[in-house]
């Protein structure tokens, strides 16, 4: 007769809670950028919105923070197989903390865009770290994949909280102290991020390092991580359809999703309003978007223990995303608001799925040594590097997109985006490999 599964101790819950910490205001300085990006550029450069200008540095604050969180990102997952998780984890998460409330005090737009490229790097380390970590200090199939999945729908925790906060803020940022002689919301909304490093440096002392990590590294039998053992023939395809896949995911969020709070105040109905209202808007569809976002983390963590094969796992949200994610921004600007948010929530549903699934399933397939530089190559150089510069595709094809004004012709944009990217990694999906076993590889 099998044994129920022991209750989880007291320090597992503490692991539990830093990771879903971590997770959770990983997004939250992400998924910022969207809401911030229009005023910010307002204030710094004084462009219109839709003006090449304008769309130059849109493109440049999504795109060049995501190829510096990709370089170092790979080697954070690196120095993750060689000097641990724990310690790894902790100082990206300090890293990306203080890079956010520095960057509320932008005085220009290049300050911001250095700023936001090591607020990145903190982000994207911390994801392979804490992913390492996590598999390896539940071992146990079921457990692990429970762990790994619950933790990860904290990331879009992180999004409903960022658009909570920016609706706060830019309802009451009237009463907030000054920043630089004003009360602008986005500058508030910056800071906020250094929420997650204050209970951090309480709780560090008390968490431990992963185990399978720490008894191979004591024992000298640790082998050292290598970029070029990726491409050996046992690692090589699981390499390049990861990688590919990854970008596929960030490829639709960022190409597509993330577009939306900018195509949101050029609505008809919306555009008319007192920029306030507009920006409040904007909260309430960034906040739906997440909300189906945290809708399809869960379900994945639920099908993650049913469904053995990880494709057909996989397949379950990117077949009907196929459809929506093309479809909600072709229609966005001559729909309703109401319908528009609808299909934005089953976006989400379908897209932010995929990135937990990438959590549960990357560990299964690296072996302990290479188990951070193989997760790393992956969301690094297929996600964040490869997948988010489909933002500054979308912001310079909005420029040649037919459409009467710039909001039609970026929904435009972001539906053939959406549409090819979604294409591309479902073809990919072909050709990912099944673990071999629950167990982790040694």
């Amino acid at each position: 007769m099998t044994q129920p599964a022991a209750r989880l101790t007291p320090i597992q819950w503490v692991i539990c809670g830093v990771a879903a910490l971590g997770f959770a205001f990983d997004v939250y300085e992400l998924l910022m950028l969207p809401l911030i990006v229009r005023p910010a550029l307002l204030e710094l450069i004084g462009a219109a919105p839709g003006t090449p200008d304008f769309n130059l540095w849109v493109g440049l604050l999504f795109f060049v923070p995501a190829v510096a969180g990709g370089g170092f990102g790979l080697l954070g997952g690196y120095l993750t197989d060689l000097f641990g998780r724990r310690r790894v984890l902790v100082w990206s998460i300090l890293l990306y903390a203080g890079s956010a409330l520095a960057a509320g005090f932008s005085t220009s737009v290049e300050m911001l865009l250095v700023l936001r490229c090591t607020t990145f790097i903190g982000v994207v380390v911390e994801f392979v770290a804490a992913v390492a970590w996590l598999a390896e200090l539940f071992p146990e199939p079921k457990r692990r994949e429970a762990v790994l999945g619950y933790t990860q729908a904290f990331s879009s925790i992180g999004g409903l909280l960022v658009s909570g906060a920016y609706f706060f803020i830019v309802t009451y940022a009237e009463s907030l102290p000054e920043i630089r002689g004003g009360h602008e919301p986005w500058r508030y909304t910056l800071m906020s991020g250094v929420i997650p490093a204050l209970p951090l440096i309480v709780i560090r002392p008390f968490l431990p390092e992963s185990p399978t990590w720490y008894a191979k590294k004591m024992a000298g039998t640790l082998k050292r991580p290598s970029l070029g053992e990726l491409f050996r023939p046992e690692f090589r395809r699981t390499t390049i359809v990861t990688t590919i896949m990854f970008a596929c995911a960030y490829g639709a969020a960022f190409g597509a999703l993330q577009q939306a709070p900018r195509i949101v105040p050029g609505l008809e109905g919306i555009a008319d309003l007192a920029r306030t209202q507009q920006e409040q808007a904007v909260g309430t569809v960034q906040f739906l978007q997440e909300m189906g976002g945290l809708t399809g983390r869960l379900l994945l963590a639920f099908f993650a223990v049913r469904i053995v094969a990880r494709r057909r796992l996989l397949r379950l949200f990117q077949t009907p995303g196929l459809f929506v994610v093309p479809l909600v921004f072709l229609f966005a600007t001559t729909t309703s608001l109401p319908v528009l948010q609808f299909g934005l929530f089953l976006a989400g549903v379908c897209t932010v799925a995929q990135f937990s699934f990438w959590g549960n399933y990357l560990p299964r397939v690296f072996p302990t040594h290479l188990r951070g530089t193989g997760e790393s190559f992956a969301a690094n150089i297929g996600g964040r590097m490869i997948g988010t510069s489909f933002a500054m595709v979308t912001t310079q094809l909005t420029n040649i997109m037919p459409g009467e004004n710039p909001t039609v012709q970026l929904a435009y944009a972001a539906a053939a985006v959406g549409l090819f990217v979604y294409v591309v990694g479902f073809t990919a999906s072909f050709w990912l490999p099944e673990p071999q076993g629950e167990e982790l590889p040694e």
